[in-house]
This record gives C-alpha cells, structure tokens and sequence, in this order.
C-alpha cells in the first residue's frame, strides 16, 4: 500500500496552499484514522497571523532590522495534521509564541513535535526521538487493513530561499519508520519519499535535478530524515539541484537551532565543577555559566542582574561567584545584596527563582553559551536560536513570568533569539497584552 504523502513527485504542484498536506483524505491510507465525526474537530488557533508591531523593535519571524540583510531561517509555521489530540491543526509561530489552554488542550504535544523535527535535523533517529510512537498516534485512529497506524507533522521554513514546507508521514506500527516526506516550495514538490515496500528497511525519494535529468531517484534510510541526508546526496551541479539543496538546508539550519530549557532546580542547588561554561538543558550548570558570561559578556550578564531584582526577593545588587582561589574547585554562584548586607547562596533560592534566573539567562544569550550545536552552514550572527519551554511559568509568579515575555521581546527583537513556550493562563493573559507576543489558544 502506498503511504506517500501524496502522489505526485518532484517538480509536480504541491498540495493547494492552505489545504493540510497530510489531512486522512483518501480511503484506506495506512495513516488514517477510525470514521468519527468529533475525530476531526480541532480547538481553532487563536494566534495572531502575523506578529504585531512592536515600539521596542520587534521585528517579523526571523527578520533582521530594516535594511540589515536577509531574513534569518526561522520556523514560522507548526503543523500537526495527525498526532496525539491535534487534527489537521496549524499554528502560525512569531518570535515569541505561547501556547495556552487547560491540561490536556495538547500544549506539550505541540511543543513536542517541534522538538521531534528538530532533532531529526540534526541526525537522530526515529526511535531515539519516539521512544513510545503510539502515545502520538491520534486519539481513536484505528488501523488500516495491514494493520497499520502513524502520524504526520510538519512546519513551514522562512528565510533567505523563501518559505519551504516539510512535511513527514510516521509509521508507528506494526514498526516504526517513516512511511513518506515531502519538502516542497511555491507550490513544487523538490524532495519527496514513499515506503513502497515494507519488507525493505528503506524509502524510495526523488529530489528534483531539472535539466534534461529532471529527476534523481535513490533509496534512503527510513529511519533520518531524508532533508537532512540531502547535502550529503545533491552534487548542486544544476540550477534544480542548487535550489533543493538552499531550501533543504534552511529547514536544517532552522530546525537544528533550537534548544530545549527545562531548568530543574533540585539539581542547580549544589557548587558545580568549573567547566566550558555552557548551558545545559537542565541548567545544573548554572554557576558555571554565570562564571563565563560574567568575564566574557558583560553587558548580557548585567541585564540578567537587572532581571534578577525583578524575578527574586529581596534586594538584588548584582550576581556574584564564591570558588576557591587557585580556580580548581566547584564555583556557587550567589545574590549580591548590596552594601553591609551577606550574600546569598543560590543554593537558597526557591524554585521559581532559580528556574526564573535559568531561563532569563537562556533568553539574554545564543548558541554560544547554549549547549546546541550550531549549524556550520551559516554564521552564527545570521541564525534564529529558538527556545522551546514546556511550562515556561512553572512555579513562577505573575511578575517573573511577564519579566521572561519582556525578556523575549528584547532579544527577539534583535532577531537572534526566538521563544515558543506552553503556559498557564495567568501569563497567556499577560502575554495578549503585549504587542509582539502570539497566544495560540487550545482552549475547546
């Protein structure tokens, strides 16, 4: 059975824009879901369509200011046309983009499928990105005849190639492989993949070469996107092949630069070792991060100071170091408290104060202080970094959480960071009074 995306090919017209290219429409697709009426229904995403203008500066998804160079790539576009709750859903994501609405509304699920496109392209497999591919298929999908069920998400890529849509079709059973990926421009698919027969452990893909070739057919892993192997397969010797590696490569560059913060504060209390002073996604590390960024980025590091007396109790001064004095043992970081006043350890510090220190430090710096891997084909002055928090407010209050957004606002709108975050209510409601911010409502 075929389980393409559709049935076209490179060079073909894509799907109709605005129609979801992996909506269940033909009978029998091994993707699709059991026949029931509320199986389509889909909360409507009340996000701005496009990020309002902002008097700080904030500019457009990924755009630098007026006049200052291309855009950078930058995922403005979420779809989930099968997975978990979501169905034929599309989110639209500006700089800063919030996803709000009750538990269960699927906050964390779209959060996760971004992650999931990202790290694919950056190389990781199926199952070490969908160590349990049943808890995506939609709720009620039933398997076809061969006994077959998946998912399918994709996003839409702005940048200097213009926008590009990459959309990925998943076998979650009765094994995990991808069963078909399209990457496709203005309307014309360039790189497109089918499982055509089960009992080989590949794809058949076509990418589009033009000129008297047209297309180059081969056989691909069904376990890595086929976007990301593209620069290593397309020799670029033609104007067809120069335009499908552009487009592939800034859906990679996008997608990689992303990074996942989940501060846990039960592991930032304790002095860590001196190290190469980056991020970890945990943010145990802490210390040792505002160690580097306090000798090598003054400025950032006095802006998380001024943070700092917003986001913690109690007088705040600056941000401080305790380590030994030849440099060799664990460094603690503490609140400076001004004049005549003991520092304190931030060791002592809440929970919501920690997470809030980690991710205000996240959204001040890039992919220099952030453990990510940059992408090597662009400079990293013409990258998009996107910060993905799941549960951005947890255990903070009001106050932190509108400090993180104005945060997010300031450094998106220098357009080297971007944040997309799933919140509570109380900071959603902050959040749509902020030009600039999007809130995608899953509320029913």
């Amino acid at each position: 059975m075929d389980a393409t995306l559709d049935t076209a090919g490179p060079g073909a017209p894509a799907a109709p824009t605005g129609t979801p290219p992996c909506a269940d429409t033909s009978v029998g697709t091994p993707l699709r879901g059991a026949a029931d009426p509320a199986a389509g229904t889909q909360p409507r995403a009340a996000a701005d369509p496009a990020p309002r203008a902002d008097p700080a500066g904030a500019n457009p998804a990924g755009a630098d200011p007026a006049g200052a160079g291309p855009p950078r790539p930058a995922v403005t576009e979420l779809r989930l046309s099968a997975f978990g709750a979501h169905r034929a859903a599309s989110f639209a994501l500006g700089p800063v983009t919030l996803f709000a609405g009750p538990s269960g509304s699927g906050k964390s699920q779209a959060l996760d499928a971004y992650g999931a496109l990202a790290r694919l392209a950056s190389g990781a497999t199926l199952h070490e990105v969908f160590p349990d591919p049943l808890a995506r298929v939609p709720d009620r999908a039933a398997p076809d005849r061969d006994g077959r069920r998946g998912f399918r998400i994709g996003c839409t890529v702005d940048g200097p190639a213009g926008p590009v849509r990459l959309d990925l079709a998943v076998q979650a059973e009765p094994g995990l492989r991808i069963a078909g990926e399209r990457l496709s421009q203005d309307g014309q698919i360039l790189l497109s993949t089918a499982l055509r027969d089960p009992r080989r452990r590949s794809v058949e893909a076509a990418w589009f070469t033009g000129g008297t070739i047209g297309v180059t057919r081969a056989a691909l892993p069904d376990d890595r996107l086929g976007t990301a192997l593209l620069p290593l397969r397309v020799a670029g010797a033609t104007a067809g092949q120069r335009r499908v590696l552009a487009a592939a490569e800034q859906v990679v560059v996008a997608l990689r630069s992303v990074f996942p913060c989940d501060p846990r504060p039960d592991r930032m209390r304790a002095p860590v070792p001196p190290g190469e002073g980056r991020l970890r996604v945990d943010c145990a590390n802490l210390a040792d991060v505002l160690r580097r960024t306090r000798h090598e980025c003054g400025t950032r590091h006095a802006l998380l100071a001024e943070a700092a007396r917003t986001g913690c109790a109690g007088p705040v001064a600056g941000l401080g170091l305790r380590a030994p004095a030849d440099g060799a043992g664990p460094v603690t970081a503490v609140l400076d408290r001004g004049p005549g006043r003991p520092a304190t350890d931030l060791a002592r510090l809440g929970a919501g104060e920690l997470r809030f220190l980690a991710l205000a430090l996240a959204l001040l710096t890039g992919p220099g202080v952030l453990a990510v891997d940059p992408a090597a084909e662009l400079l990293s002055a013409r990258q998009a970094l996107t910060v993905l928090a799941d549960g951005l407010d947890r255990s903070l209050d009001r106050r932190q959480g509108a400090e993180l957004l104005r945060l997010a606002l300031l450094s998106g709108a220098r357009g080297h960071i971007r944040l997309v975050a799933a919140v509570g209510e109380d900071t959603a409601g902050t959040g749509r009074g902020l030009p600039g911010v999007s809130v995608v409502d899953l509320s029913p």
